[in-house]
């Protein structure tokens, strides 16, 4: 996890967090917070690197206010995190410990989750000095890890926070609820299309023999992404994986989806290292033309949410033309090969 490099003020130190500092001191007991660092690279909640007088490091995630703009689904979204990492760590899965979680409510304007640390540094920081042998040895421990998180079974298909109101009894219209909300706030944050509205809204339709082949809601972390991952080494030898960080965007669904979210430019299914890790633990993946339909349906999904992301949080400068431009691309793309599966 990469750290700024110039340290913040611990919480309660003068930064106008009184109320989060006395909760701290309740919880942590006779341990003081010494020194806090925001952690860089959170696009939505803020989050701050906690070093205790008692030598350890714990992460606290704090939500924006309520009231602050945000699309349909991440409401709640570090609820959602916690409910990850404790199902998550029941498979074995290397996750941060959910040490407190306290959601939004009278007294408290925002939600926020205190956790354990995973020493190391995120995968997409070290990207350039992993040998390729290491590499491949990671994609199949990633592959792995996301094939066990991926035994969960989840209670109902969708996002887990009811305030959120994306989940259902079947995939079809779970999916269908997810894809209707971020066109939804397309429209709320007056972000174009790549193409209309009513045409995207009717895929589920379409395709909705593809998404009823879904038949179990798997815990899917959906941006298990090099930037959430974490990796440690011992010396100069191999880059282990320590874990896996962020599970805010996870929800019960299709454990395909998987492979969009861990790859969001690329094509995750024709990485051969990755399937065979998650083959080691699910060896009946399949990749037929229905699971390549819903594979298509997830990337115009996961485009449609950055590209509309980018209002609320007031993205600019080269990376907002870049996003515009890269998911209006990935849309039609992902648009044009459904029509090639459906043919």
């Amino acid at each position: 996890m990469a750290a700024d490099t110039a340290p913040s003020p611990p919480p309660g130190s003068g930064n106008g967090d009184e109320l989060a500092a006395e909760r701290l001191r309740r919880l942590l007991g006779p341990a003081t917070v010494v020194r806090g660092t925001a952690l860089s690279g959170g696009l939505h909640n803020s989050v701050r690197l906690l070093e205790l007088s008692d030598g350890r490091h714990l992460v606290l995630k704090t939500a924006p206010p309520e009231n602050a703009p945000a699309l349909t689904h991440e409401r709640g979204l570090l609820g959602t995190e916690a409910l990850f990492h404790r199902l998550a760590a029941r498979t074995g899965a290397r996750v941060p410990a959910v040490l407190h979680h306290e959601p939004a409510g009278p007294g408290t304007p925002a939600e926020w989750l205190l956790l354990s640390y995973l020493h190391g540094t995120t995968w997409d920081a070290v990207r350039d000095r992993i040998a390729p042998a290491d590499r491949a040895a990671l994609r199949r421990e990633l592959g792995e890890t996301l094939a066990r998180t991926a035994t969960v079974t989840g209670p109902a298909y969708g996002y887990p926070q009811p305030a959120a109101g994306l989940s259902a009894p079947d995939w079809p219209a779970a999916f269908t609820a997810m894809l209707h909300a971020v066109l939804a706030d397309a429209s709320r944050f007056d972000v174009a299309l790549p193409a209309p509205a009513g045409f995207l809204a009717g895929l589920p339709v379409r395709f909705g023999d593809r998404l009823a082949e879904v038949r179990r809601p798997a815990l899917v972390h959906f941006d298990a992404w090099e930037g959430n991952a974490v990796l440690v080494r011992t010396g100069t030898g191999p880059w282990r994986l320590s874990g896996l960080i962020d599970g805010e965007r996870a929800f019960f669904g299709d454990p395909l989806a998987e492979l969009v979210g861990l790859d969001p430019l690329g094509t995750a299914e024709d990485d051969a290292d990755l399937l065979a890790g998650y083959r080691s633990v699910t060896p009946t993946l399949t990749l037929d033309v229905g699971a390549r339909v819903r594979l298509a349906l997830y990337r115009v999904y996961l485009a449609l949410v950055m590209r509309v992301e980018s209002a609320p949080r007031a993205y600019g400068g080269d990376f907002a033309t870049w996003l515009d431009t890269w998911s209006a691309d990935r849309v039609m793309e992902q648009l044009a090969v459904l029509d090639a599966l459906e043919a």
